[in-house]
């Protein structure tokens, strides 16, 4: 792993857990079996070890996991442009791992987390969805392997 330059803006561990938990999207950047890399924004959900979301049965996402399960996530928190000092306030975590595509118990597991997050009230209204919409859907789990997180909080 190459170290960061502005160690300085370096947070811990339990910040980066914190933006990831209250992050309502992340930045999934996969390649396919060209090396030809690709960036999809999406929905996720951090359950305190790993990051849970969803895609359609095929697709960019679905196809670059296959031919390389190793990723990197990227969710950027809290942000407030300072144009009189020409910079930024800035609060964003890189995950680096590997994603697995979801089958069975824990492919509920991961759909009902996400239900958890966006819509709580909703929780067995998604669990009906949830096993309807399972031949639909592909539910992955990426596994952090590395977390870093950089932050600019003063003025």
């Amino acid at each position: 792993m190459r170290e960061m330059r502005r160690k300085d803006r370096s947070i811990g561990t339990e910040d980066c857990r914190e933006i990831l938990k209250r992050g309502e999207y992340g930045i999934l950047s996969t390649s396919d079996e060209d090396n030809n890399p690709h960036g999809t924004p999406l929905s996720y959900v951090f359950d305190g070890d790993s990051i849970w979301f969803h895609s359609a049965i095929e697709g960019h996402t679905r196809s670059n996991i296959e031919a390389n399960p190793r990723a990197s996530f990227l969710v950027i928190g809290r942000t407030e442009v300072l144009p009189e000092k020409f910079s930024t306030i800035y609060e964003s975590v890189i995950l680096k791992g590997r994603v697995e595509i979801c089958s069975g118990t824990d492919k509920k597991k991961g759909l009902m987390l996400l239900t958890e997050k966006y819509c709580p009230e909703m929780m067995v209204r998604g669990s009906q969805y949830a096993d309807e919409a399972s031949e639909r859907v592909t539910v992955y789990r990426f596994a952090i392997e590395n977390m870093t997180g950089k932050a600019r909080y003063n003025h």
